[in-house]
């Protein structure tokens, strides 16, 4: 008798184990659709198995739940939307929810994009639109949930690729870039501002336009330095990227009629820093604004192959830009000649061809 029991209580336990192995490793009943399923915060485990099953991705409720709880995975689970497809079985389902799996966009930052461009790039992936994330940057109340003292949170995000899952809360989102920030703007970053009696407005101000002036990364302390010691002598600090923020997307030509544009930030009109940043600066144009080298220059102009060259009086400066345009009209020269070689090579080439095709 008791070798009966024990006979028929194996025979159970193998035909549930077979039974949970064919329902756990047979494909869900789907083909090859995808669906994106969402587990709203808050939802407790049994409430994520019967959104599941109202979706037909679970066949036996029950049985999930148990394997489940073997697996510890009843204990929490991460809200989100998670992609299924009919081609995984309830046991891929299983592990996409235990390894919390849910579906995430990839968004980089890049040192130097504005507002603009991080505006452009949350677009895109549907987590805020245009109007709203311009309405959102500026909110004062939101601001002030971060203590920004300043216009908008333009340099307050931090350059870096953030991992942001689909259905996020736009404030979420940018709060997480903000705080990123607020991570490596250190300590010692606070007592070396106070020294130079910045705040971390100006610094960041400052930092902003090291990021959109300097190219190679050896330069920054010296450019920095400029500025620092132009806003000492109580000098314009006359920064061409300034002129154009707001007006004109990075990147595009700067004119004489940008430069002696009236706005708040252009800094050949106003004296001092802007009264914000301009840009999302990078570790090292932060650290540059807080430590500039010890040197007397007061211009810099560009020699047009991503270096600068440094002056200290005007005299020096206005010969750094003869030269750089003289050299600008050569390179301008050299390039017309070539795009005339090139047209007459073009040319020549359909001749020959011409007359190939006629002996042919």
């Amino acid at each position: 008798m008791k070798r009966n029991f024990i006979i028929i209580t194996f025979c159970l336990v193998f035909l549930y184990a077979a039974y949970a192995a064919v329902e756990f490793l047979i494909p869900l009943p789907e083909g090859t659709k995808t669906k994106e399923v969402l587990i709203p915060k808050g939802a407790t485990f049994r409430q994520a198995v019967e959104i599941l099953a109202k979706e037909n991705l679970i066949r036996d409720k029950n049985l999930f739940i148990f394997i489940s709880r073997l697996t510890g995975l009843h204990r929490k689970i991460r809200a989100g939307y998670y992609s299924i497809t009919g081609a995984m079985n309830p046991l891929s389902v299983l592990m996409l929810l235990k390894n919390g799996q849910i579906i995430e966009y990839d968004i980089t930052i890049a040192e130097g994009d504005s507002l603009l461009e991080i505006g452009e790039k949350l677009a895109e992936t549907n987590i805020v639109d245009r109007e709203g994330f311009e309405e959102l940057s500026r909110n004062r109340s939101f601001l002030r949930a971060y203590s920004i003292d300043a216009p908008s949170i333009e340099g307050y995000i931090f350059p870096d690729t953030y991992k942001l899952p689909k259905g996020i809360e736009p404030e979420n989102a940018l709060g997480m870039m903000i705080n990123s920030m607020r991570e490596k703007y250190s300590d010692k970053f606070k007592g070396r501002a106070a020294e130079l009696g910045f705040s971390e407005r100006e610094v960041l101000t400052l930092a902003s336009i090291i990021e959109k002036e300097a190219i190679i990364n050896s330069e920054r302390p010296l450019i920095s330095a400029v500025y620092h010691n132009r806003l000492k002598k109580r000098m314009q600090l006359q920064a061409d990227p300034t002129a154009i923020y707001g007006v004109k997307k990075s990147g595009e030509r700067i004119t004489m009629k940008d430069l002696k544009r009236k706005t708040p930030y252009n800094t050949y009109i106003i004296k001092g820093l802007p009264p914000g940043p301009i840009a999302s600066p990078g570790i090292q144009s932060i650290t540059a604004a807080l430590y500039p080298a010890d040197v007397p220059y007061i211009y810099f102009v560009s020699n047009n192959d991503g270096t600068h060259q440094f002056s200290v009086t005007e005299e020096e400066h206005f010969k750094a830009v003869a030269a750089y345009r003289e050299k600008r009209h050569k390179e301008k020269q050299m390039e017309q000649e070539m795009e005339k070689q090139k047209e007459i090579e073009d040319k020549n080439n359909k001749k020959n061809g011409a007359k190939d095709n006629g002996h042919s």
